[in-house]
């Protein structure tokens, strides 16, 4: 098929007939053969291009819906960044004025810490919103993914999750954006954490193979049934309460997987815990397929 071997179908009589000299089948029975086989051929090339066809359809369509999404994020976000710098800002110094009643000083904590939310809301908006390319550099792996977990270590802690690493990726480059690289190792291990309300284990794996830099981010949280996990990546879509989830942390993994010629996949059982694995090209290598 395409000029290349695909396969092999065997054809054999059912019962013993007289040899026909060297031959097993008479030339008109081999003339039948290869034309049953060409429409064989004919066929399934003709299936896998209307398969193609459709899978690539669907991408397009995906990828017109998060441009729409993306433009439409990057507005909001910046008609609400200014309006929530005011709000912050002035509840932050009403704050500081002293005699303050108890109650008050109460609401305008809580006025904070919702202006602050809607900040970070904004911020991933932002995150998600941006398609300009990424100015990509060789960039160690293992050094963009210890300088993630500096940044989330306190967390880990406070939410009393133990961290194991078993890397084995030193030396290994990627070409890559560092800064959003990093994001997305942060933004997995922030998913994870919350998926562990009560604390748990977060194993981070790094390894090499077959000319790509993998990452495995494992938590020991709540997990995803089938129906979460079909939409992990999808905008908005979050099953987590109002003031801890976005909806857009692993649709910004996803994207910047996605700039960088990346796959990125997800395992998980419900109740047991769930396991992101991404991949990048070495330097070098052209993209993972899959």
């Amino acid at each position: 098929i395409g000029g290349a071997e695909r396969g092999w179908v065997e054809v054999a009589y059912t019962e013993d007939r007289p040899r026909l000299g060297d031959a097993a089948f008479q030339p008109e029975e081999v003339e039948l053969l290869a034309t049953v086989a060409r429409q064989i051929a004919t066929l399934v090339e003709r299936r896998e291009s209307q398969a193609e066809r459709a899978k690539l359809e669907r991408r397009l369509r995906h990828a017109d819906r998060l441009a729409t999404i993306g433009t439409l994020s990057a507005g909001v976000a910046h008609e609400l960044n200014e309006p929530l710098g005011a709000v912050l800002g002035f509840a932050q110094l009403a704050s500081g004025h002293p005699d303050l009643p108890e109650a008050v000083a109460g609401d305008l904590k809580k006025i904070e810490d919702a202006a602050l939310h809607a900040r970070e809301i904004v911020r991933q908006l932002m995150l998600f919103a941006r398609r300009d390319p990424p100015l990509t550099q060789p960039t160690e792996w293992e050094a963009v993914i210890t300088a993630a977990l500096g940044l989330m270590s306190v967390r880990c802690c406070d939410a009393e999750v133990v961290v194991v690493e078993e890397r084995s990726a030193d030396g290994i480059l990627v070409d890559a954006d560092p800064a959003r690289l990093q994001q997305v190792v942060v933004n997995l291990i922030v998913n994870a954490v919350q998926a562990m309300p009560g604390g748990g284990t977060l194993t981070i794996r790094t390894w090499a193979e077959d000319h790509t830099a993998v990452l495995e981010v494992e938590d020991t949280g709540v997990g995803m049934d089938e129906r979460v996990r079909e939409r992990v990546f999808v905008p908005f879509f979050t099953t987590k309460d109002v003031n801890e989830g976005t909806g857009l942390g692993l649709a910004v993994v996803h994207g910047i997987v996605s700039a960088h010629e990346g796959s990125i996949r997800v395992d998980s059982v419900l109740g047991e815990g769930s396991r992101f694995e991404v991949r990048l090209p070495q330097s070098g290598q052209p993209g993972p397929t899959g």
